[in-house]
């Protein structure tokens, strides 16, 4: 998901608490030892709309990650937290997202890529995520051993419970800072792991301010830690610490083998993004396909795992369908992300709004053809439709991670599943057809993790088991797929000594 992005820390500061245009602070930099914390060093966080000042957080070195990662595993380990607990606090929590909406709303789109609009959605979205959470408190359960379908089990009985894996490491982008780290610490705490997060450099208030949340709702603070920081110093230094026992990343795909090979021999969950393709064959209502490919293409300025990134349209469709997405495209409001009308803020930074750029200018000097966009301002990038995008570009092939969707004809259905096929990303992909016998058969064809019917790929529940084959990543997230990935079965079993008649 994540592009890499190599952020020069500013360390000139060493308080969390400098003056900034925000109206909430955290308590300190980070969080650990049970206690809010201000570290040795700190960096500043800015608006990526206009470079403002909105606060310092820790940036954490080995040792303090070190240290982080040492209480948690010990309160963990050393303490039991009673289910009931763990789904008071998380039922807890999510009704204080909901009551905190002002203020996260502020926090998110200040400090990320996000309007405020799209802000105020992902509180009702974190919200549903800690509430899914709490829900698999009653789904911790185990089996009887079947000891009775062999003669090797005879005189026995037993069960498997499942248990939590311990600590788990989580490490999180910028894209998503509110839901994203719910989707990991929800399923790790419910499960009874200890949890330590390190967020992405840029948003990292989002990260403590549902820290703040997660303790006022009950969660023990022992149990949990924030350590905000470099990925290649803090990041680094909790996947490969020796005493986590799992790590949940959601990222880009290079630096998911980074944190691969820091974390080593232990479990790991990633989730790497996607160059999500759209089919929209000839019996489809293409204008329902061309509206939800634009929603689905520009959201968050692109920067969505799931964005659509590359359609391809019966041939019979693909004059009028270009026409509607790209006047649909034109409409978009790109502006400021305190106004409500804005439909697209800025990208992250100036240097993504450039790649962005770069990779674009790269197809049109291939022969591509912008329908719509190809304009940067600064960290703003407008919408983007293309045509006539050559296979080489990179468009095609990698995820962009920004606002641009191509466009390109079929003529025959295989071949647009085998085009779709045809990139080392496998997330979701969408189709859009009357004839839902041939879109069952579709998706079989087509290699994602999963297959939206009559919408575009930029569609999720939280409760659905989320990820894909190939360079989108190892293992499910989604609330279930999380908690099952994030405990262990545990047998229990017994031999009985002698059979005593009733």
């Amino acid at each position: 998901m994540t592009p890499h992005i190599d952020t020069t820390l500013d360390s000139s500061r060493t308080s969390s608490t400098s003056s900034t245009s925000l109206t909430w602070q955290p308590p300190a930099g980070a969080l650990w030892s049970g206690i809010w914390v201000d570290g040795k060093v700190s960096f500043a966080v800015h608006d990526p709309e206009d470079d403002s000042l909105l606060g310092y957080v820790t940036d954490a070195d080995e040792a303090e990650v070190d240290e982080a990662v040492r209480a948690v595993a010990a309160a963990t380990h050393g303490s039991p937290w009673p289910v009931w607990q763990r789904r008071e606090a998380l039922t807890a929590a999510a009704r204080l997202v909901l009551d905190r909406r002002e203020l996260l709303t502020e926090v998110i789109s200040r400090e990320s890529s996000k309007t405020v609009r799209e802000a105020d959605a992902e509180i009702s979205r974190a919200a549903e995520t800690l509430r899914l959470s709490a829900d698999q408190a009653g789904h911790l359960t185990g089996e009887t051993l079947p000891f009775a379908d062999t003669p090797r089990g005879e005189g026995r009985l037993g069960w498997y419970t499942r248990e939590p894996v311990g600590v788990v490491a989580a490490i999180t982008p910028f894209n998503d800072p509110l839901n994203l780290v719910a989707h990991k610490l929800g399923p790790a705490l419910v499960a009874g792991n200890g949890a330590v997060l390190k967020p992405a450099e840029r948003t990292p208030l989002t990260a403590l301010a549902l820290a703040e949340i997660l303790l006022d709702a009950g969660v023990p603070a022992q149990r949990l830690a924030v350590v905000p920081g470099s990925g290649h110093r803090a990041g680094a230094a909790l996947a490969g610490h020796p005493i986590v026992d799992l790590v949940s990343f959601t990222g880009g795909h290079r630096t998911g083998e980074a944190v691969a090979r820091a974390a080593g021999a232990k479990k790991t969950l990633m989730e790497l993004g996607g160059n999500n393709a759209v089919l929209v064959l000839a019996d489809a209502d293409w204008r329902l396909a061309a509206r939800s490919v634009v929603e689905g293409a520009f959201g968050v300025a692109g920067q969505n795992c799931l964005s659509v990134q590359r359609v391809f349209v019966a041939a019979a469709l693909i004059q009028r369908f270009v026409e509607h997405v790209a006047a649909r495209t034109h409409a978009l409001r790109v502006g400021s992300k305190t106004d409500p009308r804005t439909d697209v803020g800025p990208l992250i930074d100036v240097r993504e709004a450039m790649r962005v750029e770069e990779w674009v200018e790269e197809a049109q000097r291939g022969g591509a053809i912008a329908r719509a966009g190809a304009r940067r301002e600064g960290a703003f990038y407008w919408p983007t439709v293309l045509t006539d995008v050559p296979a080489h570009a990179r468009l095609m092939s990698e995820e962009v991670f920004g606002p641009v969707v191509t466009v390109q004809p079929f003529d025959t259905v295989s071949e647009a599943v085998e085009q779709a096929n045809a990139t080392a990303y496998g997330l979701q992909a969408g189709v859009f057809t009357q004839d839902l016998d041939r879109a069952v058969t579709i998706a079989g064809a087509l290699r994602v993790g999963a297959v939206m019917i009559n919408e575009s790929s930029d569609f999720r529940i939280d409760a659905m088991p989320f990820g894909g084959p190939k360079h989108s990543g190892v293992g499910r997230e989604g609330i279930r797929s999380a908690v099952e990935a994030m405990t262990e079965p545990k047998v229990v079993a017994i031999r009985r000594q002698t059979a005593k008649a009733i």
